[in-house]
């Protein structure tokens, strides 16, 4: 066991950094959080920089569900590494957890400036932004995870959760080209966001059919 080999290390050399860091990681897998606290205040002692072990901490104590405790650890992982979008997301999370919504839009905006790539933050963007009612907003940053989902070849729930969201927003705007499109993409999709695109996509039909009445009328 891992463990084991990092505490003879620490018998050698007791200010032995990556090992008290590496030893909180392998207690925080094992769920032994008690041991991942020790370790990780240690490394923090021995280097107060080590954003590895202010993060570790932050994860420790959202394992115990301290939201309070995980913030602070998190911040003080994200003043060392204010470039990292990781610790953005995880400090924007904790505000999550703590309903300070607009607090966490501010965290997962400074992520997305950070070059973050894997859409945490853009995903997590759309879903506060259609919490707090700012549906352009939400529609943007779906969109552009949609591109990057795209682009990246990826189709999975966060794929048909953004093309569930845009069928509706181009439906509610009469743009109903961008609506169909999204609604015949989401038919390659099981689950409930399959049976809502043939519902939608009667209804597009039915209206395009008003249409061209009415300009027939005409």
């Amino acid at each position: 066991m891992a463990v084991v080999y990092f505490q003879r290390a620490l018998k050698l050399n007791r200010r032995y950094l990556s090992a008290w860091t590496l030893m909180g990681h392998e207690y925080v897998e094992m769920k032994n959080t008690g041991a991942a606290v020790e370790a990780y205040r240690q490394a923090v002692d021995i280097d107060p920089t080590d954003y590895r072990a202010w993060y570790g901490l932050g994860q420790t104590y959202e394992l115990l569900n301290m939201p309070l405790y995980t913030l602070y650890y998190y911040k003080k992982a994200v003043a060392l590494r204010p470039m990292d979008s990781r610790m953005w997301c995880a400090v924007g999370h904790c505000y999550e957890e703590l309903k300070r919504l607009q607090d966490a839009v501010k965290c997962y905006t400074r992520a997305r400036s950070c070059d973050e790539r894997d859409g945490t933050a853009l995903s997590r963007l759309a879903k506060l932004y259609s919490t707090l009612g700012d549906i352009d907003r939400a529609a943007e940053c779906y969109s552009a995870n949609l591109r990057r989902m795209d682009e990246d070849k990826i189709e999975d729930s966060e794929c048909a959760s953004a093309l569930a969201f845009l069928a509706k927003f181009h439906a509610g705007r009469d743009e109903l080209d961008q609506a169909e499109t999204c609604c015949n993409r989401l038919l390659d999709f099981p689950g409930p966001e399959k049976h809502q695109a043939k519902t939608l996509l009667r209804d597009l039909h039915s209206r395009r059919r008003a249409r061209s009445i009415s300009s027939d009328d005409i």
